[in-house]
């Protein structure tokens, strides 16, 4: 049986589901990841449709409803906190009917990865150097030196993806920013909001405190055109940015950016579209924000689940034809994440309005949203159906790729 070997890049949402999957198939999957450590700042995440019965078969929902936010939320505020708009999330959900789990987004990345990490090969601390793919592998050259030979590849490294620029071409081509930066940091002290997001817009600029079940997170955003110099992992840089875009901010702006300053768990990063006309080359495949990445808005961590499952279901359907089942994972995925994507830059200009009259119109909009949204809502999820039983790991002896998923 051949295709069994899987060299995955990236140990964040996408790859430990990738990588639990591949097991559950009989795969041999192994996890390559830079990082050392966990990072603790990251806006809460919604996980919901797909994504929701994904993490139902990998038994691992109810510890996500455990770490849940409970937001009940959103209220914009003035520059002396004045409440100028809400938004009754508790209310929204009721109404559609939903069954939405909203968790920090590194509490969803620990759990996915302790589900897979007893059914994986993780090598941590390490990246990919080079790729040489031929009709019946891939050799692996890592930045620590050593080679292996894998029978595919499968970047799941996110928007700024290793094996995407390896395989697929420099970030120029497929990636386009969308005029916005942000950044997110742990705040530590108190958020006296209870469980609403509080929100405060200046044109172009957005301060905010949402709760969070490890604490409050402050977020930042704000508009600017494409730095030519920027650097994703120059934090020194980040900080002069913040520093440059909030220096006049009212509302509780000096107190976090303050604590932006200080951090040594600061998140920063451009928003950024990734947009590629296929998602394979050869044995080297893409999943999650790698190839389809709508950062920050677009349900990211829910599509790189509902992503990582497909891939993984079809590579199972047909193991010995790994082009044929990822033509028909990028087809079946594709129909999930091309919508997500056409309405990214409508929902940026909803979170970071570019005028006071735009900030004004979005504020005395909010209170007609939630029967507008509940519609779009419960539209989009009519398909969904009922979440499915769980489906624990067979044993490693009885798994072969190609074996046929419950229902």
């Amino acid at each position: 049986m051949r295709n069994r070997t899987v060299l995955v890049s990236g140990a964040g949402i996408a790859g430990t589901t990738l990588a639990y999957w591949l097991a559950w198939h009989g795969f041999r999957p192994t996890v390559v990841e830079r990082g050392l450590w966990q990072r603790t700042s990251g806006s809460s995440v919604d996980v919901h449709g797909q994504a929701l019965q994904v993490a139902n078969r990998m038994g691992v929902l109810d510890r996500l409803r455990a770490t849940g936010t409970g937001v009940t939320g959103m209220r914009f505020v003035d520059g002396y906190g004045r409440g100028s708009g809400r938004i009754n999330l508790r209310a929204l959900a009721r109404s559609a009917g939903g069954h939405d789990i909203e968790v920090p987004r590194s509490t969803l990345a620990a759990i996915l990865q302790n589900a897979s990490a007893p059914h994986a090969e993780f090598v941590v601390g390490d990246t990919i150097a080079a790729l040489a793919q031929d009709e019946h592998g891939v050799d692996v050259t890592f930045e620590h030196g050593r080679t292996r030979r894998f029978d595919l590849v499968v970047g799941a490294d996110g928007l700024h993806s290793t094996v995407r620029r390896l395989a697929f071409g420099p970030d120029s081509v497929h990636v386009r920013h969308l005029g916005l930066y942000f950044a997110t940091v742990p705040f530590e002290g108190p958020a006296d909001y209870g469980r609403e997001v509080m929100m405060h817009n200046t044109p172009g600029r957005v301060v905010a405190l949402q709760p969070s079940a490890d604490g409050p997170i402050a977020f930042f955003a704000f508009r600017h055109e494409t730095l030519p110099d920027f650097n994703h992992r120059d934090v020194e840089q980040h900080r002069l940015l913040l520093a440059g875009a909030f220096s006049r901010g009212a509302w509780r702006t000096p107190e976090l950016l303050a604590r932006a300053q200080a951090s040594e768990d600061l998140y920063f990063d451009a928003v950024s579209r990734v947009q590629l006309p296929t998602w394979s080359s050869g044995r080297i495949a893409l999943v999650g924000d790698a190839a389809s990445c709508v950062s920050l808005f677009g349900d990211a961590p829910s599509l790189a689940m509902a992503g990582a499952f497909a891939l993984a279901e079809e590579l199972a359907a047909t193991p010995d034809d790994h082009r044929a089942a990822l033509r028909r994972y990028e087809a079946r995925h594709r129909r999930l994440a091309d919508p997500r994507q056409r309405g990214v830059e409508q929902a940026s200009h909803l979170l970071v309005p570019a005028t006071w009259a735009g900030i004004r119109a979005r504020n005395a909009a909010s209170r007609l949203w939630p029967a507008a949204v509940a519609a779009t809502w419960l539209g989009s999820r009519l398909t969904a159906g009922p979440l499915p039983p769980p489906m624990p790991m067979p044993p490693r002896a009885t798994r072969s790729a190609g074996a046929a998923t419950p229902s």
